[in-house]
């Protein structure tokens, strides 16, 4: 029997013993500490629908709350805008963000199942860093986790994944997520 503290995620054993080392070789890394890590990931799914009708808040929290394996936090506006009915403090939208072992878990099911079951899915963009090493990318479609039961969606949402890593530049971070097996476009 596993006791909590034995288990390690498949991609921080993978990023440990292949892709540090990988990493230190390709780009002449002096000291260990430099050597470009995965800080955190951040899911967001804005429901502009929630304006109109505040149960579908409570039922995206629920969706994220699956597909993250941690709570969803509401997120609420943070001015009014009378052009979208918009008020101070409305919900608008959930976010979670993982770190440490969730964080590698959720980034293992979203390359290996996920992707894949994107319609027509070709690779995602090698284009979209910001320029300080942060890759950013979004769904259409949030029914591609396996945690989400097709049959009980009321609503299809899209979502938008961010990745944040220690790498200084956008280099330095696609070369990280390729080795993690990311499936960029040519």
């Amino acid at each position: 029997m596993l006791d909590a503290n034995s288990y390690t995620p498949r991609l921080r054993a993978a990023y440990r013993e292949r892709i540090r080392p990988a990493m230190k070789e390709e780009f002449g890394y002096k000291n260990t500490m430099m050597i470009p890590r995965l800080e955190k990931i951040v899911l967001n799914m804005g429901i502009g629908e929630a304006v109109k009708d505040s149960k579908k808040i409570k039922s995206a929290e629920a969706d994220l709350t699956a597909i993250a394996g941690q709570k969803a936090v509401i997120t609420k506006a943070k001015r009014s805008i009378a052009g979208f009915r918009v008020r101070e403090g409305m919900p608008l939208g959930v976010k979670v963000t993982l770190r440490g072992d969730r964080m590698y878990e959720f980034l293992d099911r979203l390359i290996t199942v996920a992707l894949p079951r994107v319609r027509d899915f070709r690779g995602v963009k090698p284009t979209s860093f910001d320029g300080r090493g942060n890759y950013a990318m979004g769904l259409k479609e949030h029914i591609v986790f396996p945690e989400i039961d097709y049959d009980k969606i009321d609503e299809v949402w899209g979502m938008d994944i961010i990745i944040c890593t220690t790498a200084a530049t956008d280099a330095e971070a696609k070369a990280l997520l390729r080795h993690f097996n990311m499936p960029f476009t040519a």
